[in-house]
């Protein structure tokens, strides 16, 4: 076992990475588009990141959340599964916020880069 991944780096990169990851990003935007809150997205990335520990479990034999001989170990995975989701997410959250404030408020923000916006001068 790793610190990052627990059965293989493959099994990890293909399913949080990727599947998750890529419903992360699109969690992320929903948020942003509904104008949520950060609180609203990590409640989100919680659950996602449960059902992420599920497919880790379900499909590749590591752990769920209490496996019967260590206690912290499956909690640590779903941490790491939630950090990496999180990240995502805000990355798909704030992408979408950047163009939103840009487009819907054009007269005030101009885009500066693809994260940010800034006051027109």
């Amino acid at each position: 076992m790793n610190m990052i991944w627990e059965v293989s780096w493959v099994e990890f990169v293909l399913v949080t990475v990727v599947l998750a990851g890529m419903a992360a990003f699109m969690t992320g935007r929903a948020v942003a588009i509904t104008w949520g809150s950060w609180l609203r997205l990590a409640i989100y990335i919680a659950l996602l990141s449960l059902a992420t520990r599920f497919i880790h479990y379900g499909l590749f034999g590591g752990t769920f959340l209490l496996p019967p001989s260590s206690f912290p170990v499956g909690i640590h995975y779903y941490l790491v599964d939630y950090v990496v989701l999180i990240a995502i997410a805000a990355l798909g959250r704030q992408m979408t916020r950047a163009r939103q404030m840009g487009e819907q408020y054009s007269f005030i923000y101009d885009r500066a880069g693809p994260l940010g916006w800034k006051r027109k001068a």
